[in-house]
């Protein structure tokens, strides 16, 4: 599989939509962004595929951050496709920090992401409040459906999958949620990007098909 840095041109009868997904840690932690292309007409088919993964080391500073993020939706196969969605989890940084990717008007569709412990998905205020089960199952289902596929030629691949790989969720007793391999790990980082582009990914759309 080929991806982005080496120029690759997607033979797609319809335009790819992107979603990409970024974690915010706190300044002391390792961020992490992952672009996932989707394909497909419809939620049952979907197939997503990873074609970059970006990881910042701690104490990076949230401006660099936004401006590396600003410099991959310029990437030209993004611009080329047909919509992008910037899922950002703003559980930990808050809403100053979102505010400073606001500002670099990206060019894409901005999803402010606050994760929950509860059981419903609601927007307030336009934040998207997600409870950790919604982004942990839909990882659950586009790996056990083979529909995620990840180019072996990214640097962060091999650790990527083997952390995929033994990705788990639990309930307990009392209803509240654990989860194996959930921001424990040296590098969940990106599993829970992939899971923000995942989650932002897997509401429907228009298709939009090219001009012959």
């Amino acid at each position: 599989m080929r991806v982005f840095e080496n120029g690759a041109q997607f033979a797609h009868a319809q335009k790819p939509s992107y979603f990409i997904g970024v974690d915010l840690g706190r300044v002391s932690e390792v961020s992490a962004l992952a672009v996932m292309e989707r394909s497909g007409l419809s939620k049952d088919v979907f197939k997503f595929e990873c074609r970059h993964l970006e990881r910042w080391k701690a104490r990076t500073s949230y401006q660099t951050i936004v401006s590396d993020t600003q410099r991959i939706l310029s990437h030209p196969e993004i611009q080329r496709g047909k919509s992008t969605v910037l899922a950002i989890d703003s559980t930990i940084v808050g809403p100053n920090v979102i505010e400073l990717f606001k500002r670099e008007q990206p060019t894409a569709r901005l999803e402010s992401v606050f994760i929950t412990g509860g059981n419903d998905a609601t927007k307030e205020s336009g934040v998207s409040k997600v409870p950790k089960r919604d982004l942990v199952s839909t990882v659950q289902i586009y790996l056990q459906g083979k529909r995620l596929k990840i180019a072996e030629e990214l640097p962060e691949a091999e650790m990527l999958v083997r952390e995929l790989q033994t990705f788990t969720a639990k309930n307990t007793s009392n209803e509240n949620d654990t989860y194996g391999s959930w921001r424990e790990g040296g590098n969940d980082d990106l599993i829970f990007a992939v899971a923000l582009a995942l989650w932002s990914g897997n509401q429907p759309g228009p298709p939009t098909f090219w001009s012959f």
